[in-house]
């Protein structure tokens, strides 16, 4: 385990304690930024541990939405 999977699962875990779903797209979008240059210097496996932070993140974020919407009650027009 690197020093770079350490920092995210710390961010994971102050993401999940939060529940904010907006930093978690922010940080999705963040990591697929910083993976961009990677790419392109071929530092291949940073840049796929970035893609796959950013996954994690997105996939957070639409748990959240999940978990806030089964929560409120929707009402149905007739």
């Amino acid at each position: 385990m690197k020093i770079q999977d350490i920092a995210f699962l710390l961010v994971l875990l102050f993401l999940i304690y939060k529940r904010n779903s907006k930093w978690a797209v922010i940080l999705g979008l963040i990591s697929l930024i910083l993976a961009i240059p990677l790419f392109a210097t071929w530092t291949f496996f940073t840049a796929e541990r970035l893609t796959w932070y950013a996954g994690a993140f997105f996939l957070l974020s639409i748990i959240f939405s999940f978990w806030v919407k089964k929560g409120k009650s929707v009402k149905i027009k007739e």
